[in-house]
């Protein structure tokens, strides 16, 4: 079954609301948005339903177009993007996927985030003892052409614990575990743009699965979950 394309009335949209972004232009407009948001939310359901094929996914999240400014210098009140996270099933199952859908700056990542401590120290110790597995996925050619190289917020020696002259030390250092793919508009408005992303996706599948594998055992191999 054909899935719907990202059209450029959706960018047009996105730029006009960038010139106009207050609530006197958007109650006016409120149609006409409703109208877009609901070819991004058949949009993202697509890639959704793609990505079954070859992974779980439990939950797929629209985010909405209001902004949170309490705490933010910007008091625009609308983003200027479409976006969306899908999240994988269960606990077996780690990591997290993303597409931001934008005029000059869309992009899609994946990977984790902001792992909590438990998580992050399990990972960490795993680098300490051996990062050979992780190292020879992430290396891959077909990864790397797509993906590029790991990216994330790290501290900027060692983390309390472990050896600054460790030599993955560049790995334990991290806090986060992403991969990040940006787009033009033009790529983003080919049809074949949900599959370029389900591919996308696709490829970090052993990622996750070494992942998923390290997050739910002890340094022992032993299972932590039923």
């Amino acid at each position: 079954m054909a899935h719907p394309s990202i059209t450029k009335e959706v960018f047009n949209f996105l730029r006009t609301l960038k010139d106009n972004n207050n609530r006197e232009w958007f109650t006016e407009h409120k149609k006409h948005f409703k109208e877009i948001e609901g070819q991004m939310k058949k949009v993202f359901a697509g890639i959704s339903e793609k990505m079954e094929a070859h992974d779980e996914i439990e939950k797929l999240k629209v985010f909405r177009i209001y902004r949170d400014v309490r705490f933010s210098h910007d008091k625009t009140p609308y983003k200027i993007n479409f976006s969306a996270s899908m999240s994988r099933a269960g606990a077996h199952l780690r990591g997290g996927y993303y597409v931001h859908v934008q005029p000059g700056g869309s992009f899609i990542a994946t990977g984790f985030w902001n792992p909590n401590k438990e998580d992050l120290f399990r990972i960490r110790k795993e680098w300490e003892l051996d990062a050979t597995e992780l190292r020879e996925i992430i290396e891959n050619k077909q990864f790397k052409d797509t993906w590029g190289e790991l990216v994330g917020e790290a501290v900027k020696t060692a983390p309390k614990g472990f050896d600054k002259e460790h030599e993955n030390i560049d790995l334990i250092r991290r806090k986060q575990f992403i991969f990040v793919k940006n787009f033009t508009d033009k790529e983003v408005l080919d049809k074949k743009f949900p599959d370029t992303v389900n591919e996308a996706f696709q490829l970090v599948r052993p990622y996750f699965d070494l992942m998923s594998n390290i997050l739910t055992t002890n340094l022992n191999g032993e299972s932590l979950i039923d």
